[in-house]
């Protein structure tokens, strides 16, 4: 738990995302932010606590911090890509997150987000789809099944590592090996 936050899911969801490499830190966000009460700054979450409407945003605007290069992430504030495949890459990581919280969906596809199709979203990823996959996989982050079992590792939603690394230095053994697997 993060003590600098009162809610406990956000606290939560705080020291899960500092733990992994992107730093939340409480601020006061006097301005308009594009998600209520957080802003993306350089690789990290500012977060305005009294204004944020729903813990759960924390984990999509993470995903949008995560599956940036390290490059990006370092100097990227307030204008998120408007990419689709950026945006489709973000939403398979905050399921793959939430999946690992072992939080409830709509805690991230709550009503209010993913202009209506929040239940859409929850309920593909629910079923075993899952949009995004193939980029999360390109970037180095996750398995599909097939590939998953090649390796001897967890496919999607387990997470080889939580940040998009250049890739030059991304290793491509698996991190975690399930007990199971000789």
């Amino acid at each position: 738990m993060d003590p600098a936050f009162t809610d406990p899911q956000t606290a939560r969801i705080a020291a899960f995302l500092g733990g992994i490499g992107i730093p939340v830190e409480p601020a006061d966000l006097p301005g308009r932010c594009f998600v209520p009460g957080i802003r993306i700054e350089c690789g990290r979450l500012l977060v305005d606590e009294a204004r944020m409407t729903h813990p759960g945003d924390l984990l999509h605007e993470a995903g949008h911090i995560a599956v940036m290069t390290p490059e990006v992430r370092a100097r990227r504030s307030l204008d998120i890509s408007q990419n689709m495949g950026d945006e489709i890459a973000a939403i398979a990581w905050s399921w793959a997150a939430l999946t690992h919280l072992r939080l409830e969906p709509a805690v991230v596809f709550h009503p209010a987000g993913y202009r209506g199709a929040s239940v859409w979203f929850a309920d593909l990823f629910g079923s075993g789809h899952a949009p995004g996959l193939p980029l999360l996989q390109w970037m180095g982050l996750t398995y599909d099944a097939t590939t998953a079992q090649a390796h001897g590792a967890l496919p999607f939603p387990h997470m080889r590592r939580w940040l998009r690394e250049t890739p030059e230095s991304a290793p491509m053994e698996p991190i975690d090996k399930p007990a199971d697997i000789g």
